[in-house]
């Protein structure tokens, strides 16, 4: 057991205990982190307000006839980055090599770790106990040979959430390698990754509800059932071969903001400002990871649910708010938003290092390499002040795009 190499660590209730952090009077009582109007939707939820039934994803509406009682909170991606970020830097006291899935959980290689720091076991009790000193937080921690095996004993270490109340969890669960096969084979096949709300029905069908019945199948009849690849993939992940390595650099792909506006909006100027306050956020985002892309994305979405998606790409990468939020507006203009638009979002791709800045369509006073260095003072700025302390203005005629 000494020598199990992964670990996945999981905060528990993340965005829920952060809010709590910042106002106390929030503790021990069922809170959702989320919007609050007809079209909001769960972004955490407190375990109190999982003993009702409230779960991530679902709409505020379903939350609200769940749990009348629970305290809806406005989220704070910011804060809950920069917690993040703190938590990360405890992780890279143990070892360099972390696969981070969200801002609230990561796969951690420990391989060699162990002749530093002890066994398997020592090292996620120790992690546990850093990150509580470091940033206040708890966190559940998956020890195990496999990512799948180590995702799914962090679950098993978790707070439970019961009509009667919630009941404190192991914080640290262990999968020993004599263990491995009762352990995975006991869970419904929907804990398994690729098993979604289609591929559960087809194995309803079959008769398949648990891991263990799912790998007394035959991979001949999962093939035939589910496809060739997903078929061969669930076969595996039943028997617990999971070949997946931590990769320490992920690739990202692109960067994106939306909204969902809380009425449908039809007015291009609401929108113009969405877009410049959208792309605003993209650009810093790039930055920040010191990526540019070539290009440049706007999606939108009508009230009868459609998506409507536009791109543009450039001759020269691009990083500046100038650049992105003008190229996202000329795209506008060529839409009908007659009918209203319900979502909007601003998305940035063919990502790399950036290159040779480009001169801003909409704004003549200011050359690009002005707007490069006028952009890494306003993220100096919000270094310091925070990521409120300047932010993008427009006039009326949307003539030009200027910080204030």
């Amino acid at each position: 057991m000494d020598d199990l190499p992964i670990l996945h660590v999981d905060m528990d209730a993340f965005y829920v205990e952060v809010e709590r952090q910042n106002d106390p009077s929030l503790i021990g009582k069922p809170v959702v982190v989320g919007g609050e109007s007809d079209r909001g939707v769960v972004a955490s939820a407190s375990y109190e307000a999982r003993s009702k039934g409230v779960r991530s994803a679902m709409s505020s509406v379903l939350a609200k006839k769940l749990c009348p009682e629970a305290v809806f909170v406005r989220s704070n991606f910011g804060r809950y980055r920069e917690i993040s970020r703190q938590v990360h830097e405890i992780f890279y006291t143990i070892t360099p090599h972390i696969e981070p899935i969200a801002l609230d959980e990561a796969f951690l290689d420990i391989s060699g770790a162990h002749k530093l720091f002890g066994s398997s076991e020592t090292i996620a009790w120790q992690l546990r106990n850093d990150v509580y000193l470091g940033v206040g937080l708890d966190c559940s921690v998956g020890v195990a040979r496999s990512k799948l095996l180590a995702k799914l004993a962090s679950v098993a270490a978790k707070p439970i959430p019961a009509p009667s109340g919630v009941q404190p969890g192991r914080g640290v669960f262990v999968v020993p390698l004599e263990r491995e096969t009762a352990f995975l084979q006991a869970h419904p096949v929907e804990a398994l990754w690729g098993v979604g709300s289609v591929t559960l029905a087809r194995l309803s069908a079959l008769g398949i509800s648990t891991v263990g019945e799912l790998a007394s199948v035959s991979e001949t009849l999962l093939v035939e059932a589910l496809g060739a690849s997903h078929g061969a993939h669930l076969a595996e992940l039943s028997r617990g071969i999971d070949r997946r390595r931590v990769h320490t650099e992920r690739e990202i792909k692109s960067i994106s903001h939306e909204e969902t506006f809380a009425q449908d909006v039809f007015e291009r100027s609401h929108l113009v400002s969405e877009i410049v306050r959208l792309s605003d956020a993209v650009s810093t985002r790039a930055r920040r990871k010191g990526l540019a892309g070539r290009t440049i994305h706007l999606k939108i979405r009508r009230p009868d649910m459609r998506y409507l998606t536009r791109s543009t790409t450039l001759d020269e990468s691009a990083d500046t708010l100038s650049v992105i939020s003008e190229t996202a507006i000329e795209m506008l203009d060529h839409l009908d938003l007659a009918e209203g638009v319900r979502l909007l979002g601003v998305g940035l791709s063919r990502l790399g290092p950036p290159g040779p800045r480009q001169l801003t369509l909409l704004s003549e006073q200011l050359s690009d390499p002005a707007w490069g260095q006028l952009s890494k003072a306003i993220d100096r700025i919000r270094e310091r002040y925070g990521q409120s302390a300047i932010g993008p203005g427009l006039p009326a005629n949307d003539e030009q795009i200027q910080p204030h």
